[in-house]
């Protein structure tokens, strides 16, 4: 039987539909020390975020000789040592058509959450004041979006500010820019320097420094909002945050973070910023979509066989 192990959760139809196939399921949070052991049983590893398979893991799973297939359930691999995995033998494999829309309407959410000062807002209401001065706003039309990084996430965000009239501007590591692109490539100084808006959509480096720092903030226009959707290691945190009280940045969503759960109360409680507990994936739609993709790797990994229960 082939065994499955889901590190960090797995919706509960691709759970059945496997299990009906005669796949075995287990779900159960691993501390590295722990996984690197108990992955040696188990021929699929399927994680999200908060599992990190390095080189260690991918090692004991090698001479434990079993484990054959390791899915992301979602875009970005930066959590995976993939090269490592594939020179072991191991096939490494994403779900990236399942949360694009997801985190880009989260993504457009922060925008306007920090356009009209929502956290505020909430946070006054509720405790009985009625500060209608204090969250006087701005409209996003006509202001311009800078996207850093313009993968299938980035382009559904460009698409999504586009229709609210935002102009839209992107950069790329790669610098490819389509024919016939209804967006316009920048270099990175020039999108900085344009953008009242500026979101970040590319994974991180392993081991990098993080991209937005204080040298950059500078480049930025004085008084532009900076979103963050993606990998929380992009930004130095205490260089946002000083760009914030100084009056360089009028604001910042997050939903990633440096460390997760944040434990830098100087940046949870900051009233400029917008947060959110790392969820831009987690609506019932794109968790459906995470699970039948994860399936179909599975599947095309391991076809069931005739015997099983007939479930197609």
């Amino acid at each position: 039987m082939t065994r499955i192990l889901a590190t960090d959760g797995i919706e509960k139809k691709a759970v059945k539909k496997l299990e009906d196939l005669g796949f075995e399921v287990v779900q159960e949070f691993c501390e590295q020390d722990v996984l690197a052991e108990k992955v040696k049983g188990f021929d699929v590893l399927v994680v999200r975020s908060a599992t990190k398979v390095r080189c260690p893991i991918l090692d004991a799973a090698a001479e434990g000789g079993r484990l054959k297939l390791v899915i992301r359930g979602g875009v970005g691999m930066d959590n995976i040592d993939v090269e490592h995995a594939r020179a072991k033998g191991i096939t490494v494999a994403n779900t990236p058509n399942a949360s694009s829309a997801s985190v880009a309407e989260l993504a457009i959410a922060h925008i306007f959450s920090l356009a009209r000062h929502l956290p505020l807002a909430t946070v006054s209401m509720q405790e009985g004041r009625w500060e209608k001065k204090a969250c006087k706003g701005i409209e996003i039309a006509g202001k311009t979006l800078g996207l850093i990084g313009m993968g299938r996430i980035g382009r559904e965000t460009a698409i999504r500010a586009s229709a609210l009239g935002m102009r839209v501007l992107y950069t790329n590591r790669s610098g490819h820019q389509p024919e016939n692109d209804p967006y316009v490539w920048v270099n990175l100084e020039e999108l900085l320097a344009r953008s009242d808006f500026i979101s970040l959509h590319l994974p991180a480096k392993k081991d990098a420094e993080p991209l937005i720092n204080r040298s950059l903030i500078e480049k930025m226009k004085d008084g532009a909002y900076l979103v963050n959707t993606s990998r929380g290691i992009l930004i130095d945190e205490d260089d946002l945050l000083d760009a914030l009280d100084s009056g360089k940045l009028a604001g910042a969503a997050l939903d990633v973070y440096q460390e997760e759960p944040t434990k830098n109360e100087r940046l949870y409680r900051h009233p400029q910023v917008s947060l959110t507990p790392h969820v831009g994936a987690s609506t019932k739609e794109a968790q459906m979509r995470v699970g039948a993709e994860t399936v179909a790797h599975i599947l095309k990994q391991f076809p069931p066989e005739e015997n099983y229960r007939g479930v197609s």
